[in-house]
């Protein structure tokens, strides 16, 4: 499996050549990663070429920054990748269609990202031809074993290095390594650690390390600034997001981008995520996510109108598994395909306008209007009058419906009697 990027890629004059051995390294630009190139080039001797998979969290002027720093500690060639399409192609648009939130409560903002970068990065090692990749991760949570697997998968002949996880390194440590190879950047650690993507930012902190404490207020990303309730409508063809307000968009991606831009400053979609880590352990982390959660109860309001008892009832089953064995990193189980197809030809008549209410930190749906509307006059109103069936018709369908389990019980009572 590979994906088609959209990349700006530039070798050094000195990138081949050179008798060393070629390395790709994921790269962000932070603390860890930093430490990655000035280890892995300086002390192990590895041309290393980094890149970063730009999954809607960076600004072009951060991507920028980032490749200037990248060639300043001293790396071959950087890459940036823009995979905010194939993120929302490849991953986001079964999250929607299957209404997934991780215990329902999280929309799985990083979870699903990790998986899309770990994707991009095997790839550009396979164009590399490189010997070795590596990541950033430590040995504490789920993303080095989302990195790791994709890799044993992708690219199973690769050597994989995780320097901060196999060196154990505290953040002091990798602070003082840095300043005595002269490098300089801001090594002030924020109050808390953010990462921004198109479908949700998660916010670590204090107050998330143990099993109490929310958030304060200062500490989202996205400030309240609005306080006036307002109505959007959200249209849906398919299943996809394509229009908000009537304001059409060429990718569903653009869409969620503009809901973002409309949700967010009402402080909407923000919660603590409680989950179970890969490896075992429980964790918090707080995230906001307005666009997600708008989208995502929009969604399956007009689902349940469009949509059958029972294609609902399969949808949430198996969605729900869809998710969980997203959030463990599995997505290039083929059974990840074969749901991937249900979910997309549940989609057929999902198609409609949504009506949502925002207001400051919570939202509400109004209802929905679609061709495909099960809850039509011409049958009938719920709890009225119904035109498509007589009440003998209701008499006798009731009976045979409760046959059988009227069976089980006269049958059970005469067996009784003869004890």
């Amino acid at each position: 499996m590979s994906f088609s990027n959209n990349v700006n890629f530039q070798f050094s004059p000195d990138a081949a050549g050179s008798g060393k051995k070629t390395l790709v390294l994921g790269f962000s630009g932070g603390l860890d990663t930093t430490y990655c190139v000035k280890y892995l080039s300086d002390d192990l001797g590895y041309d290393v070429h980094s890149v970063i998979v730009n999954t809607g969290g960076f600004s072009e002027e951060e991507l920028k920054n980032i490749e200037a720093h990248a060639y300043k500690l001293g790396v071959k060639t950087h890459t940036t990748v823009d995979a905010v399409k194939g993120y929302y192609d490849r991953i986001i648009k079964y999250l929607v269609f299957g209404n997934v939130l991780k215990n329902n409560t999280y929309p799985l903002s990083v979870s699903a990202e990790r998986l899309v970068q770990a994707l991009h990065i095997a790839d550009h090692v396979k164009a590399l031809n490189a010997d070795t990749v590596a990541h950033g991760s430590t040995g504490a949570g789920n993303d080095q074993v989302r990195f790791d697997m994709v890799f044993h998968i992708m690219i199973p002949d690769v050597k994989i290095l995780t320097p901060i996880r196999d060196l154990k390194l505290s953040r002091e440590q990798e602070i003082e390594y840095l300043k005595a190879k002269g490098v300089n950047m801001n090594f002030e650690k924020a109050a808390y650690s953010i990462n921004k993507g198109l479908w949700g930012t998660s916010v670590g902190g204090r107050e998330t390390l143990s099993s109490k404490g929310m958030l304060p207020e200062s500490a989202w990303p996205t400030q309240v600034t609005k306080h006036e309730g307002e109505e959007v409508k959200l249209h849906f063809e398919k299943g996809e997001l394509t229009a908000v307000n009537d304001k059409t968009f060429s990718h569903p991606s653009e869409a969620i981008q503009y809901l973002q831009s409309i949700a967010g400053a009402y402080g909407i979609g923000r919660d603590i995520h409680v989950g179970d880590t890969i490896i075992g352990i429980k964790g918090r982390v707080g995230f906001e996510a307005a666009a997600p959660m708008v989208i995502l109860k929009a969604h399956h309001a007009l689902e349940k109108h469009v949509l059958t008892k029972w294609q609902l009832s399969w949808k949430d089953n198996i969605a729900n598994f869809y998710g969980n064995w997203l959030h463990e990193g599995q997505i290039l189980d083929p059974v990840m395909r074969d749901i991937e197809a249900f979910l997309q030809s549940s989609q057929q008549t999902v198609t409609g306008d949504v009506f949502v209410y925002l207001q400051p930190y919570r939202f509400q749906v109004l209802g929905i209007e679609s061709k495909y509307d099960l809850m039509s006059s011409k049958f009938g109103k719920y709890g009225e009058m119904n035109n498509g069936w007589t009440g003998e018709d209701v008499r006798g369908f009731s009976k045979i419906f409760g046959n059988q389990t009227s069976m089980y019980h006269l049958i059970r009572e005469d067996a009784e009697k003869q004890q």
